[in-house]
């Protein structure tokens, strides 16, 4: 897969303070030949970006005109497996625990997959994924991955039981995206903050 363009909608349910929030926009990526991946979620509700060209990451959040910039590699060095998978860098075998998600399909076929971090002090605890069953089923006929994305849905856990799903729809592969599409102009007016 060399780059991803694909609709979502999440869910997050914040355990301590039992309230669920809910967002969605598009999400963009792209994997080039070399270096980090470059990503970008434009949130439609509620409104903020976040984008990155590889080396930087703009956190946009326009309703506090104010911009977070970090430095890819230092918040690849703090997030660990999580950013890692996320921008294309981890190896799941390599980095997870693998095994089936409870009755292994959700009510759709679709297969649950668990992923639990081997090194310990990640930002998650799990990672559910649910694959979709056509891709799964071809995949077992063919002995070949015809489709370079089959994820359904995602599910991050973390150590204190918040849990983010995130849907995935109108997925799109290997169109070409531009690297334009992954920069980001700081707009007049925005406070701009580095840690």
């Amino acid at each position: 897969m060399r780059d991803l363009q694909a609709e979502f909608s999440q869910k997050t349910f914040l355990s301590a303070l039992k309230r669920t929030e809910k967002g969605s926009g598009e999400l963009m990526m792209k994997m080039p030949e070399t270096g980090t991946a470059m990503f970008r979620f434009d949130y439609r509700k509620p409104k903020q970006q976040i984008v990155s060209d590889g080396r930087q990451v703009w956190f946009y959040i326009p309703e506090n005109k104010q911009v977070m910039v970090s430095d890819v590699k230092r918040m690849l060095a703090q997030g660990g497996v999580a950013l890692n998978y996320l921008t294309g860098l981890g190896n799941v075998s390599r980095d997870f625990k693998i095994s089936i998600s409870g009755t292994g399909r959700d009510a759709k076929g679709n297969y649950l997959i668990d992923l639990v971090p081997k090194k310990g002090g990640q930002a998650f605890a799990r990672l559910q994924l649910t694959v979709a069953a056509p891709a799964v089923e071809k995949y077992r006929k063919n002995d070949e991955a015809e489709d370079p994305f089959p994820i359904v849905s995602s599910v991050v856990y973390d150590q204190i039981g918040t849990s983010t799903t995130i849907d995935y729809s109108r997925v799109k592969v290997n169109q070409g995206l531009g690297a334009g599409k992954f920069t980001f102009k700081v707009p007049k007016g925005v406070e701009i903050i580095k840690p």
